[in-house]
């Protein structure tokens, strides 16, 4: 049974899945830069044919390797962020890439993947409780190393994608108020772009005063409310010095027009406004393959990387949409599920980190492209042109594939 072949008991409905997508993004990027003359599209068939041995490598390697090595392999994946710092090459103002040649490639996008099998083996030791606060400290520890190399590139959209991880933390014990304090944090951050300071302060007494006298008898504590409110108050507080002084303009610029506070249709809010009268002129049904107006005239800049779903969406209409939203999450579940019947903890949550992370490349490039968050440069998983993201996705779920089709849990 050890050596039952990867052949028979690979999740083919997932490989299925993986195709259809990277046969369907080519052809979007395709459609997308027909009209270039830099040879985007052939340089993307190119990336995926080398996926081809990329997978059967993958797949070759004994599952075990992946676990006994996880540690040296983000330690390798920490070393390539950093290496960037000296040897990395500057494109559109991000020191992201290693270049050789013509040939560029991007290690965060590789990353992920060391990243997901070194939270994973770390949570895989039966000795790990993340009820205890050291356990806590080195399981985020473990998350922010790459984070804090890939935020100086600047690469925010990248490292923005770490955030998933906190939840599969918390699927695995790490105490709920970690994500509430997240998820707070955010709000506030964002109401107090909206509203004046004051107003935000005044709203939080209004809610801490509800829970104090509507909570339990021992939950009453009005120290503890006081301290909360404290800490609240400081931070809505420091929103503006942090906004002004710490986002870039660019940065600034793309959240004052998400929220309506700048109107800047022909500045930085022109590739959102273009993407979404590109999505929006496909109709129920689209305008047919090749014959996109807003694709052809070139009119949504970087079409074929961050903003490829908008080829989707005006060729292929509403319905073309859903298909490719119904496949991706098709791709979701059934990683999940397949997180579930493993036995191990290992494979369970690095299952859990691949889903997540897909699941998060694919709701903030989608609401990206929708206008309904900042643009940051993260890309569609299997769709955007590029062959570190294409490779990266490709390894980090084959990676997983492997571990369910050798049951390596079972030994």
């Amino acid at each position: 049974m050890r050596n039952q072949s990867v052949k028979n008991n690979i999740d083919w409905i997932s490989v299925v899945i993986y195709a259809i997508l990277v046969v369907l993004g080519w052809l979007n990027i395709y459609s997308s830069s027909l009209l270039s003359t830099d040879g985007t599209y052939e340089k993307q068939l190119i990336f995926i044919a080398c996926t081809i041995p990329l997978i059967f490598v993958v797949l070759f390697v004994d599952g075990k390797f992946y676990e006994k090595y996880a540690t040296i392999i983000f330690g390798v994946s920490l070393l390539s962020l950093a290496g960037l710092f000296l040897f990395g090459k500057t494109i559109a103002g991000q020191r992201c890439w290693y270049a050789i040649g013509s040939f560029t490639i991007q290690p965060s996008e590789f990353a992920k993947a060391a990243t997901s099998l070194a939270l994973a083996k770390y949570l895989s030791d039966s000795q790990i409780n993340l009820k205890e606060t050291n356990r806590q400290i080195q399981a985020l520890a473990i998350v922010f190393l790459p984070v804090l190399l890939i935020l100086p590139q600047p690469d925010p959209g990248s490292a923005l994608i770490y955030s998933i991880f906190i939840v599969v933390l918390f699927r695995e014990g790490l105490p709920a108020w970690y994500v509430w304090t997240g998820f707070l944090a955010i709000l506030l951050f964002v109401l107090t772009l909206v509203l004046e300071p004051y107003v935000v302060i005044l709203i939080s007494l209004g809610v801490l005063t509800i829970i104090h006298f509507k909570g339990r008898v021992v939950d009453r504590n009005l120290l503890l409310s006081g301290i909360l409110l404290a800490i609240v108050s400081c931070f809505v507080l420091s929103v503006d010095y942090v906004f002004d002084n710490v986002f870039k303009q660019h940065h600034r610029d793309r959240f004052n027009i998400l929220l309506g506070k700048t109107v800047d249709m022909k500045g930085i809010g022109y590739n959102t406004n273009q993407s979404e009268i590109a999505i929006g002129s496909g109709g129920w049904i689209g305008k047919g393959f090749l014959e996109g107006t807003q694709t052809k005239g070139g009119f949504v800049p970087e079409q074929h990387t961050d903003y490829i779903f908008t080829t989707v969406g005006e060729e292929w209409g509403f319905l073309g949409s859903m298909v490719v939203i119904a496949l991706f999450v098709g791709l979701f579940l059934r990683v999940i599920y397949l997180a579930e019947r493993q036995k191990t903890k290992f494979s369970r949550v690095y299952g859990y980190c691949v889903a997540g992370i897909l699941f998060t490349h694919f709701f903030v490039n989608i609401a990206m492209v929708a206008g309904i968050f900042p643009t940051i440069g993260v890309p569609l998983p299997f769709f955007s042109y590029g062959g570190s993201g294409l490779w990266g996705f490709t390894i980090l779920l084959f990676i997983f594939l492997k571990m369910d089709a050798n049951k390596v849990n079972e030994w």
